[in-house]
């Protein structure tokens, strides 16, 4: 029997942010031993900021935030402010309740910057790392990765809206979300590095890790449609 779909008109939530990370969640565990680390800093973090003047974001909230940001691979603090906006996980480790406003990223950024330069920062990162040993795994892997050249012409890299034949594309600006080749529908416009020459190609990715026999080699498919 097929399900109602329900209009999300409701007003008020009872449902608490606590109850909506599931208990095995391995952040949970990583929550604990940070407030125990920001307990133990909360004298020097009073050092810090002076006793009048406008509030700054705690920094509790600054540093529980920037974990987020390394486990996560968030690449630019205006996407991590975004995402503790909507993101109740993230809500909820940060330490912020359902109803709470998230901070200007640029505000964010700028009591980031002050609060890194002091030592006490440091010595937070070197805590949590030192008290989370026992969650870490020795094992290791090597990620390599290059391009493959394919065999299609640049000429062959047109407009996916057909205003170009791709003969003259000197000058214009061409980019995977706009263009194509007709002639390999999975290749794409990559290039090395930056200042370097974009080339039709496919991501080669090769993972290499050990066991207990030798060292072991799996190559993903090469050919990706991802641009």
């Amino acid at each position: 029997m097929r399900g109602d779909e329900r209009i999300q008109d409701g007003m008020f939530s009872y449902v608490s942010l606590e109850q909506r990370v599931p208990q095995g969640h391995p952040l949970r565990a990583v929550r604990k031993l940070t407030d125990v680390v920001l307990r133990r800093l909360d004298a020097e973090f009073d050092a810090l900021y002076a006793d009048s003047g406008r509030p700054s974001i705690a920094p509790e909230y600054i540093l529980r935030a920037l974990l987020l940001q390394v486990f996560y691979s968030v690449r630019s603090e205006q996407l991590l402010v975004e995402q503790i906006d909507y993101n109740l996980l993230f809500r909820w480790f940060v330490g912020l309740g359902m109803d709470d406003a998230v901070w200007n990223h640029a505000v964010f950024s700028k009591n980031r910057d002050r609060l890194l330069t002091s030592d006490v920062a440091q010595r937070f990162f070197a805590e949590v790392n030192r008290q989370a040993k026992k969650y870490m795994s020795d094992e290791h892997f090597t990620v390599d990765g290059t391009l493959i050249h394919v065999w299609a012409s640049q000429k062959s890299f047109r407009a996916k809206d057909g205003d170009s034949d791709g003969t003259d594309f000197r000058g214009q600006k061409r980019s995977n979300s706009t263009h194509q080749s007709t002639t390999d529908g999975d290749a794409r416009l990559y290039k090395k590095s930056y200042g370097t020459e974009s080339k039709l190609s496919y991501l080669g990715h090769t993972l290499l890790y050990p066991t207990n026999e030798s060292l072991f080699v799996e190559t993903p498919a090469w050919k990706t449609a991802t641009g």
